[in-house]
């Protein structure tokens, strides 16, 4: 397996002086962590957010990794694989000593029965990830017990990338016959990884122990067999305040979510911030086309300019957080920068001038009676949600624009978003790969536009599908991730990054291929 360099931890630590530990990683203890909202669900496969996935990544295996420093696609549960020319079938041979944590042996059925549950018991509704990436799934063939043939209907070249992601991982049998609501309890899950659920409580806690007799690790991994920690103890607590407090205290090792403020406090403790740009779609609004207001293209085109990206990052979030600069996030492979994505106030004012929005008494335009006035719908899934809308709110004031906010829970907006019950949602989504763009603007996708075809833009995101050369298909998402900006679909902010706060106690806590926490090289120093 590669190993993982101190120099390679650096180069994601943000503020604070790490303590330096010399000596081999010594096994044993339990890592605390404090999550900064509650996981939505103890299943892998219907994991969405990050609190969520830090979680659940550690329970289950997947076909292939993905190596975070070169985005290279690496053996895990499979030890091979081949890709037809046409990329519409995948044939994975699977390590024939790997188990499940009920004992039962890793199969192709396994993998049948994974792939299975999340088209037909799953959906779209439950598991809009993991479906998205089994678009067009036709089925998988047991060609022998450690060989699975994986096919789609039409070509489906970002499988192989999705197949190393938590949200395909592979369940056992058990797991994957019960029903969406079942599995979101931790005795449910019964996965292949490095830990297994000892407890879940929904909305306040979940703790894993270490698998014993762990020996197929992912060839990204930084060493052999078993995790070292003994177990991890995940704690929902959303306050930034009292995590930090908690962690400098000690009553925390490690917390989510480290804001600007909080740094001082760490460092003073002796901890630091670990950060990473996470992948995907940047944080930004998707606008409901079918909406009042924001059906106008020109309001489209003219939040992207009105928007001071930088201000939001230098007030808000600090240095190690950077200004969106297009539709995909800079650490996508395929990503290209967008000029068009630039601060220009009075270019915002022409054009929604020049589309009859004229300045009413109040300073807000109208139009036809109509005030140039629309909401945005978010949860405080990342802590710092809030204060970068009410920046925004301040700065599309400037032009005209009236933004409401309306701040909900997570599941609330999970809910509106199915329903189109919205103006504009605000979010990201987090994928290192391409291909998030047909799955967050496809016809075929979740399409939370609410858009009907436009043909340019549909050709290109299923050209992409076509090939695994990966030059052609960065030409191809190139002329995606424009048409994306041209047709108003997204209004991209700031980029997330991941800013983990640890104590001088812990040691290669590592953030895998898209930015989520991999806990299996962590160890404990003395406390």
């Amino acid at each position: 397996m590669a190993a993982l360099t101190a120099s390679s931890l650096a180069a994601c630590a943000g503020g604070g002086s790490a303590q330096e530990v010399t000596g081999p990683a010594q096994p044993g203890g339990v890592l605390r962590y404090g999550l900064s909202q509650a996981p939505t669900c103890a299943d892998p496969a219907q994991a969405g957010s990050n609190q969520t996935i830090y979680v659940t990544r550690q329970i289950v295996d997947s076909l292939t990794d993905q190596d975070p420093a070169t985005g290279e696609l690496t053996p895990w549960l499979a030890r091979s694989w081949e890709v037809s020319p046409d990329a519409t079938s995948f044939t994975f041979r699977l390590h024939e000593g790997a188990s499940f944590s009920d004992g039962t042996p890793v199969t192709a059925d396994a993998v049948r029965a994974s792939f299975d549950a999340i088209v037909n018991t799953l959906g779209g509704a439950k598991a809009p990830l993991g479906a998205s990436y089994l678009a067009g799934y036709t089925g998988t063939d047991v060609i022998d017990g450690h060989t699975a043939r994986v096919s789609f209907s039409a070509p489906n070249a970002q499988f192989l990338q999705a197949s190393s992601t938590s949200q395909l991982g592979i369940l056992a049998p058990a797991t994957s016959g019960r029903s969406a609501e079942e599995r979101c309890a931790g005795d449910a899950i019964v996965g292949s990884g490095p830990f297994v659920y000892t407890d879940y409580q929904q909305d306040r806690s979940a703790t894993l122990a270490k698998r014993d007799g762990y020996a197929w690790g992912s060839e990204v991994f930084g060493h052999d067999g078993e995790a070292y920690l003994d177990g991890i103890e995940f704690t929902v607590v959303p306050e930034s305040g009292v995590r930090t407090g908690s962690l400098a205290s000690d009553q925390l090792d490690a917390v989510s979510d480290a804001l600007p403020q909080d740094a001082p406090q760490i460092d003073a403790a002796g901890g630091r911030i670990l950060t990473t740009s996470n992948p995907g779609v940047p944080f930004g609004f998707q606008p409901n086309v079918t909406a009042p207001v924001v059906s106008d293209p020109a309001v489209r085109t003219a939040l992207v300019t009105a928007i001071d990206r930088q201000e939001l990052v230098d007030t808000v979030l600090g240095p190690d957080f950077v200004p969106a600069t297009g539709t995909l996030a800079h650490t996508t492979p395929g990503y290209t920068p967008l000029g068009d994505v630039t601060h220009d106030p009075d270019r915002a004012r022409r054009v929604l001038d020049d589309a009859g929005w004229r300045e009413g008494p109040d300073g807000i335009r109208e139009k036809d009676g109509r005030p140039l006035s629309f909401g945005v719908t978010f949860s405080a899934v990342f802590a710092g949600n809030q204060a970068i809308l009410e920046l925004v709110q301040q700065q599309l004031r400037q032009v005209g624009v009236d933004l409401r906010l309306d701040l909900v829970s997570t599941a609330e907006q999970t809910a509106r978003q199915a329903s189109h019950d919205y103006d504009t949602t605000y979010y990201n989504s987090t994928r290192a790969d391409g291909d998030i763009l047909r799955a967050t603007f496809g016809l075929d996708g979740r399409n939370l536009n609410a858009r009907g075809p436009i043909p340019e833009l549909d050709e290109v995101l299923a050209e992409q599908l076509t090939t695994v050369d990966a030059g052609q298909r960065a030409e191809a998402l190139a002329r995606a991730q424009q048409l994306v900006l041209d047709n108003g679909l997204w209004v991209p902010t700031v980029e997330l990054s991941q800013a983990i706060g640890v104590s001088a106690a812990v040691q290669d806590l590592r953030f895998e291929a898209s930015a989520r926490l991999q806990f299996f090289d962590a160890w404990l120093a003395e406390r």
